[in-house]
């Protein structure tokens, strides 16, 4: 977020510099108000574009491997336009990259689920998941999945094999 801040700060100085370098090279034509007002639209615009292309940004970063599985987009009060466009500051997805299969039986699987917010910690869920049976489980609280689909600690829930989730994890064979 201080690199928020940093950039918006950068982008107001530079578009004040070049309205001071138009309003030198035409010999003070523009009015002063003009310097002040730049600094603010340059902050503005800058904001604008940091907050609508985070979501496009932040996901072409991510690995092949990671799939999106929602990504609501916020319509909020205090930002009115946001009804007229909204703007997706948080999203849910798979990550596959460090998908890990029972030894015993390749329809039983571990992965994580990342929540990710804007200005929040990417927050992971280890996830099991019996693609056979349709049912996955979070693995918190001390819950663990062994190698021949035990699950301890932890409760299955049937979601079915056309869940996305479960099809995110079970793609692949």
């Amino acid at each position: 977020m201080l690199m928020d801040y940093i950039a918006t700060f950068a982008a107001g100085l530079g578009l004040v510099g070049f309205v001071v370098i138009v309003r030198h090279l035409s010999k003070g034509r523009l009015p002063k108000w003009t310097i002040p007002a730049s600094i603010g639209l340059g902050m503005l615009l800058f904001s604008i574009w940091n907050e609508y292309t985070w979501y496009s940004r932040t996901t072409a970063a991510l690995p092949e491997q990671v799939i999106i599985l929602t990504s609501p987009a916020d319509k909020v009060g205090y930002r009115p336009w946001t009804y007229l466009f909204p703007v997706a500051t948080r999203f849910a997805a798979f990550d596959g990259t460090g998908m890990v299969k029972s030894p015993e039986n390749d329809n039983f699987r571990m992965g994580e689920v990342l929540f990710v917010r804007r200005w929040s910690a990417t927050q992971r869920v280890p996830v099991a998941f019996d693609c056979a049976g349709g049912r996955r489980a979070d693995l918190i609280e001390g819950a663990e999945l062994s190698p021949d689909g035990t699950l301890t600690k932890g409760i299955w829930d049937d979601v079915g094999v056309e869940d996305e989730l479960q099809r995110a994890a079970c793609a692949g064979g």
